[in-house]
């Protein structure tokens, strides 16, 4: 008897493990296949190239615009963070004011702000780029970017 369990165990166990081994291959694979042709940030502008069908002049001016924009936002993000670890430091200590938290909470939302127009101004720029037959196509684009990862009701109305 002790050896019939020892020999189901044991078939059991590699059978565990071959179907581990063999999910771990399917993840690993499934990983590189979706990666695979990814050229990480660059993505959304070759998606946008390709849809709009920029010519080459317009993926330069884009390319330029886009260094400007990072270049411009950077700082911003890097202060919006600092506000941001600045805010929940707050949590340390043991007690903490409605005006403080309002505060610091205001701090942020006017850094977001700031960020939010920056951005809006450049997406402005972006579309001086196209020509009066590719706005449309460039509209439509970016409503579908701002609308990427949305998981509330707004984002299943507009579908």
């Amino acid at each position: 008897m002790k050896n019939s369990n020892n020999r189901i165990l044991t078939i059991a166990v590699l059978l565990l493990l071959v179907a581990n081994i063999v999910l771990v291959f399917m993840l690993v694979k499934g990983k590189g296949a979706k990666d695979g042709g990814r050229s990480g940030k660059g993505e959304p502008f070759e998606m946008m190239a390709k849809e709009l069908k920029m010519t080459d002049q317009q993926r330069n001016d884009y390319k330029l615009l886009r260094e400007e924009h990072q270049k411009s936002v950077k700082p911003l993000f890097d202060s919006l963070r600092a506000a941001k670890t600045a805010f929940y430091d707050l949590m340390k200590m043991d007690t903490v004011s409605d005006s403080l938290i309002s505060l610091y909470s205001q701090q942020i939302a006017e850094r977001q702000i700031v960020i939010d127009k920056v951005t809006f101004t450049h997406f402005k720029k972006v579309r001086t780029l196209f020509s009066p037959d590719q706005l449309p196509q460039y509209d439509s684009f970016m409503k579908k970017m701002m609308q990427r990862g949305r998981r509330d009701s707004a984002a299943k109305k507009d579908k």
